[in-house]
């Protein structure tokens, strides 16, 4: 690389990280801004410096508070053995509604036969219940043994408004939880939209059986307890399709298909408390963090300055680059922050300087069998990157499998873990080395500040 792109390059990184920076936090920069716009305005000169746009960090629940929220779920028509199983995958569909790759980091636990969902940031239960949607729940539905007394009774019912209504169809094996897909269709004979199921392999056997022992009888489709569809079984159906018709306009067709699609419940669900909660850790605890972190940090910059001395230096100086990146970064995904969130941000800047450490081990050892310093420094470099590369591999790969199968928690620290790694290592690699390569001939003759 000749100097002058290695110039240039310092020249945009700088720029970049004083961009990022103030992206962090702007208020210092547009208090500056502000008073040299109310000279300007003095002045009478109508051009005005722009603002950086203040953004907030978005903070987890356990720093900033939000929502509470129990779930009832209705096991009443799943066998004991699969009620764990059910739960289970009730807390992983709410979960992943409502969380986008880990940032929104909603608590989501089971308790038995019910949910516990707490969202951050949230003050009003109802807009947290509207935001994390209603799922509907699909079942099918056959006769029960007394089908023709029921419709009778209920007729009567109907005529003299004199005693309840009693539903005709019973619950069957097959629901939502069995769905492959829903797709909006159409009618051949009529053009009305329809929704099209798909069942999965296990899912198309229940419903082989049912159709089966259920020939000219009615099949009742239920969304969310209501009969949206009562078609007569004519034969027995293979393949695991069906179709759900009615009186939909096409948007509520596509709407329905949609909603089953995003992830049939598979068993219903009844909101039975919401409540807003305060801080669990609060304000307190997020500045003892915040002063952990940056006497954290300063223990560093002493450390490297009085052992590396000059590379230790620039070395800081990419550490306060990697920390602009990072909150920047934070900012603009928006990454939730908690204090699990936090920690594996403050591991990984451990872990950038650890980079720095194995590159100066080795160029220290290469000046010390004689060689010239942007030898040095290259082969320093490159000796080092191995262990740099496998030791930052092996912590991105847990990383991801703790955000692949980890809760909410782990899944923010893993976010935070993996993105300050990458970052750690562009500039531990990229960003100090440059500076040493602009900086080596103010210092080369001083070989104690090297070395």
């Amino acid at each position: 690389m000749s100097k002058r792109t290695t110039y240039l390059t310092i020249i945009i990184i700088f720029f970049l990280a004083f961009l990022a920076g103030n992206f962090s936090e702007p208020q210092y920069f547009n208090r500056g801004v502000d008073y040299i716009n109310l000279k300007f305005e003095i002045l009478n000169f109508k051009f005005k410096l722009p603002n950086f746009p203040e953004k907030p960090f978005k903070l987890g629940l356990d720093l900033q508070g939000g929502v509470h929220l129990v779930y009832q779920a209705d096991l009443s028509g799943i066998e004991e053995k699969d009620k764990g199983k059910v739960m289970d995958g009730l807390r992983d569909l709410i979960e992943r509604r409502i969380n986008l790759f880990g940032v929104r980091e909603p608590v989501v636990q089971v308790q038995r036969e019910r949910l516990i969902v707490e969202l951050s940031g949230q003050v009003d239960p109802a807009q947290a219940v509207k935001e994390i949607g209603k799922t509907p729940f699909l079942e099918f539905r056959e006769e029960k043994e007394n089908f023709q007394e029921i419709i009778e009774k209920n007729k009567k019912v109907a005529e003299t408004k004199e005693g309840v209504l009693e539903d005709p169809f019973q619950a069957s094996p097959l629901t939502g939880r069995y769905l492959k897909s829903a797709t909006l269709s159409f009618d051949q004979t009529t053009s009305k939209p329809l929704v099209s199921l798909e069942f999965n392999d296990e899912g198309a056997k229940i419903f082989e059986e049912l159709t089966g022992k259920n020939v000219e009888r009615i099949l009742a489709i239920y969304i969310d307890g209501i009969p949206i569809s009562t078609p007569v079984v004519r034969e027995k159906i293979a393949g695991g399709k069906a179709q759900i018709t009615g009186n939909f306009t096409i948007s509520e067709a596509k709407e329905l298909a949609r909603n089953l699609s995003a992830g049939a419940l598979p068993a219903p669900i009844t909101l039975i408390s919401q409540q807003t909660v305060g801080p669990t850790l609060g304000k307190i605890s997020l500045e003892r963090s915040l002063k952990a972190g940056i006497f954290g940090f300063l223990a560093i910059l002493i450390f490297m300055i009085l052992f590396y001395r000059i590379p230790g230096f620039f070395a800081s100086i990419s550490l306060l680059i990697y920390i602009a990146f990072n909150l920047a970064l934070y900012k603009f995904i928006p990454v939730t922050l908690t204090l699990a969130g936090i920690a594996g941000f403050l591991l990984s800047m451990g872990m950038a300087v650890d980079a720095n450490i194995l590159i100066f081990s080795r160029m220290r050892e290469e000046l010390r069998q004689g060689k010239d310093f942007l030898i040095s420094l290259e082969d320093g470099s490159r000796r080092a990157w191995p262990s740099i590369r496998d030791g930052n591999f092996c912590t991105i790969l847990v990383g991801l499998i703790l955000f692949g199968l980890g809760t909410s928690f782990v899944k923010g620290f893993a976010l935070n873990l993996v993105i300050g790694n990458l970052i750690g290592m562009f500039t531990a690699i990229f960003i100090t080395n440059n500076l040493l390569r602009i900086f080596q001939k103010l210092f080369q003759k001083q070989l104690w500040l090297w070395q």
